[in-house]
C-alpha cells in the first residue's frame, strides 16, 4: 500500500487529527498481496470456461468499462458487458499470462502486461491464439475484489 505524507509545520492538534484520519483510511484498506491479485486472473479465466454470461459479469464492478478485444464498442454498464460476453463466450475463450505487472493501493490494484487468449471457432474445431496487451484495473467493492476496468487490445507487431 502506497502511503503519502505532506511536510510541512502543523500545529499539534492537527497533526493528531490527520494522524487520526490516516489510521482510520489505512484501517478500511483490505490487507492484499499480490498472489491474490494473481488469483483474480484465474477466477476470470474459470469465469469463461463455463461460458455462462453472467458468471462472467458478476467479476465486474457496478460501474464497469470494457474495452474488449474484439469489440468496436465500450461497454460500460453491467448489461452491456454482459451483452459483449453472450458472444464472446462462443468461441471458448482461454487465456494465458505472458507477461505481468502488478501495483496494489488501497481500494484499488492493478495488473498490466501481455496475455494469449486461445479461441476454438465453434463450427470447425480450428484454434486461433490471439497475442494481445492487457490492463486489468480492479476496485474493491462490497468486500470483494472487482474488475473495473478491462482493456485487450491486440499486438500490433506480428
Amino acid at each position: 500500500m502506497k502511503k503519502y505524507f505532506v511536510a510541512g509545520s502543523l500545529v499539534l492538534g492537527a497533526s493528531i487529527v490527520g494522524a487520526s484520519v490516516a489510521q482510520a483510511k489505512s484501517a478500511t484498506c483490505p490487507d492484499t498481496t499480490p498472489a491474490q491479485i494473481e488469483a483474480l486472473f484465474t477466477d476470470f479465466n474459470n469465469a469463461w470456461a463455463t461460458k455462462d454470461p453472467a458468471k462472467v459479469t458478476s467479476l465486474f464492478t457496478k460501474e464497469p468499462v470494457l474495452l474488449a478485444t474484439v469489440s468496436n464498442k465500450p461497454r460500460t454498464t453491467p448489461a452491456e458487458v454482459n451483452d459483449y460476453f453472450v458472444g464472446f463466450l462462443k468461441s471458448s475463450p482461454v487465456g494465458k499470462i505472458d507477461t505481468s505487472t502488478i501495483e496494489i493501493d488501497c481500494n484499488t490494484a492493478s495488473r498490466l502486461g501481455t496475455w494469449t487468449v486461445t479461441l476454438t471457432d465453434a463450427k470447425t474445431g480450428a484454434r486461433t491464439d490471439v497475442k494481445a496487451r492487457y490492463s486489468f484495473l480492479y476496485r474493491y467493492e462490497d468486500g470483494a475484489w472487482k474488475i473495473d476496468h478491462l482493456h485487450s487490445s491486440m499486438m500490433p507487431e506480428k
